[in-house]
């Protein structure tokens, strides 16, 4: 259904969605390319940080190029396949956000605790295990979901009140018996959405109370910055997030859920190298260096 059925709108949401877009890829590419080029940015958190930037261009890929087609087409319809398709894809990177944060959260529980064994504990094998192994957990996810989907047979001509193939939406659709799609879908939810949650707020006590221990004021300034960034995108992908699927379980208004979708899907990648490359002292001099030798 798109965001608005209004005419006059549609050349201002081709504008501003065209933006958003170009903003987000050329700002996710910079700290990708940053990453890449700077032998000082070779660290598990900035490893985590390149493969959280492709996954933010990932996820902004699958929904809004194919909505600022349909704004210059004057069409909103989308296949059956195609809308799997989309679907799948945006579970899989949705949840590898989701997953990567929690990563980077165990980094910065480790880079605080146990300073003395960060190097030794956060091995370039076990990184690269974590990053394979939580594609391949959001993988599984996509497929699941993707299994419960096909199980509904009455879906042609439907109307879905979002941009894209929303999840959420696309499970409801089905005029048989639910019972155990519901059952399926709130387990993958606790195992999907609880334990990755439960692992970010444990590293976070753990780190606070270090934090806490350090007799100097200047100590806890400069260790609590190291996790500065990665808080306020933690915060900004469960707030966008819970709004978008506990808000519209508790109140489904349609035009609140689009509104709130797009923050997940659209501002949030978008805002995410805005708040790595300002609030990091290393990304902006390695963002120096990469102007210095173009120039």
């Amino acid at each position: 259904m798109g965001l608005s059925e209004n005419p006059d709108l549609q050349p201002t949401l081709f504008g501003l969605f065209l933006s958003m877009y170009l903003v987000t890829v050329l700002g996710n590419l910079l700290i990708i390319l940053a990453v890449s080029s700077d032998p000082h940015l070779h660290t598990p958190m900035y490893f985590f940080l390149f493969n959280l930037s492709l996954t933010d261009i990932g996820f902004i890929y699958i929904t809004v190029p194919n909505m600022i087609v349909n704004i210059q087409t004057h069409s909103r319809v989308i296949s059956y396949g195609g809308c799997l398709t989309q679907m799948s894809l945006f579970l899989l990177l949705g949840n590898m956000d989701y997953m990567l944060l929690t990563v980077m959260a165990y980094d910065r529980f480790v880079a605080i605790c146990h300073p003395l064994h960060y190097q030794v504990i956060m091995s370039p094998r076990l990184c690269g295990f974590l990053v394979l192994g939580s594609f391949f957990l959001c993988l599984l996810d996509s497929h699941l979901h993707n299994l419960m989907i096909l199980q509904i047979t009455s879906f042609k001509h439907v109307e879905i009140s979002s941009f894209f193939c929303d999840p959420s939406q696309l499970l409801n659709l089905s005029c048989s018996d639910t019972f155990s799609n519901n059952i399926a879908k709130y387990f993958l939810a606790a195992i999907y959405g609880l334990f990755p949650l439960s692992g970010i707020f444990f590293s976070y006590y753990k780190i606070i109370s270090s934090i806490l221990r350090i007799p100097s004021s200047d100590g806890k300034c400069k260790a609590f910055s190291t996790c500065g960034s990665h808080l306020e995108v933690v915060g900004l992908f469960l707030g966008t997030a819970s709004a978008v699927y506990l808000g519209s379980a508790a109140s489904h208004i349609p035009k609140k859920d689009v509104m709130a979708s797009v923050m997940f899907t659209v501002v949030t990648p978008m805002l995410n190298p805005f708040i790595y490359s300002l609030r990091n002292r290393d990304i902006k001099s390695a963002l120096r260096r990469l102007q210095s030798r173009a120039l």
